[in-house]
């Protein structure tokens, strides 16, 4: 398979865990915690089979900026809306992905 494919499940994963996180209560709710867990274990395990193909730093790369701006799109769905420097913050973060992403070649 493509490993932007993995890519893009290992951010689905660990963006669902992350969002998870708030509601294990400290890891005192099992039921939000054992999603929690598996999305970060699936997490890995997908970026893992991404950097068979792409370079491991170009893939901590989109799979860190990826995640902090839908993690904090999510937020402001739930009302946590981002002021003006954190927006600017995460402009500079998918500008910074995209150059990082365009100028290397994956074997996929």
């Amino acid at each position: 398979m493509n490993s932007y494919f993995y890519l893009s499940i290992a951010i689905i994963s660990e963006v669902i865990a992350t969002t998870l996180l708030p509601v294990t209560l400290g890891f005192t709710r099992i039921l939000p915690s054992l999603g929690c867990a598996i999305g970060y274990a699936s997490a890995f395990y997908f970026l893992s089979l991404a950097t068979a193909n792409i370079p491991t730093a170009v893939v901590y790369a989109i799979w860190c900026g990826a995640g902090i701006v839908l993690i904090a799109l999510i937020g402001a769905i739930r009302g946590d809306i981002p002021n003006m420097d954190t927006i600017f913050g995460m402009i500079l973060i998918i500008i910074g992905v995209s150059l990082i992403n365009m100028n290397t070649k994956a074997i996929c």
